[in-house]
């Protein structure tokens, strides 16, 4: 499933690395039962869609809005019961709409673009390693990640891959600040191939490392 959320204008500037921002508001709304500090991400949420850039950082407009996805259809009721309760957001902003979507169905083979960089991490002897479209294992570790979920909730990983979309001329890496944490991501589409229902939860949780911070939502 899947929750739209608008936005009112803001009245203080919008600091260009607001991932922080969203997470926490999230993470209120989720409310003081919250179990998902601390666990690998079931859902995952998108950067702040139709927004303008200004000087220091950006404004949203009558349309800005953002989504969270997730497995786990109780967390979206969490969330909608904490956003009812207190709706302000951040820098002077407010939710003024909310839709739920549910998943729709999807085929065995998807072309999806992302709302939000693929974080993609992997352990390199005592260090831990930024993977990007440009590591030649990219592929390989973006399934792994993806079938680690799906064993969280005992689906069957057998037949499903995640790989790049080869096709796309413009692939992107860009660094990521998060609270003073640089993190290497890529922007880029992606082919995601198994059963619908192996589509569909990628489609809910995301893709890579901290969907729960703002990585990795596909639109």
């Amino acid at each position: 499933m899947r929750l739209y959320i608008k936005l009112s204008r803001n009245r203080e500037t919008i600091p260009f690395n607001y991932q922080y921002l969203l997470t926490g508001v999230i993470h209120k709304w989720i409310g003081e039962n919250n179990k998902e500090h601390g666990k690998r991400s079931l859902y995952s949420f998108s950067w702040l869609q139709n927004t303008s850039t200004v000087k220091g950082g950006i404004n949203l407009n009558s349309n800005s809005y953002f989504f969270i996805s997730t497995y786990e259809s109780s967390l979206l009721k969490a969330i909608t019961k904490g956003i009812l309760a207190d709706p302000d957001a951040f820098c002077g902003s407010r939710v003024i709409d909310v839709q739920i979507k549910e998943t729709p169905r999807f085929s065995g083979e998807e072309h999806f673009m992302l709302n939000s960089p693929i974080l993609l991490r992997k352990r390199d002897g005592e260090k831990i390693k930024h993977v990007t479209y440009r590591d030649e294992d990219f592929n390989q570790l973006l399934t792994e990640n993806l079938k680690n979920k799906m064993r969280m909730v005992s689906m069957d990983t057998e037949g499903i891959s995640v790989e790049l979309d080869k096709s796309y001329a413009f692939p992107q890496t860009k660094l990521i600040d998060y609270k003073g944490i640089k993190n290497k991501t890529t922007l880029a589409p992606v082919i995601i191939k198994g059963s619908p229902k192996q589509v569909a939860f990628a489609w809910e949780v995301g893709l890579g490392n901290s969907t729960g911070i703002g990585f990795g939502a596909i639109k």
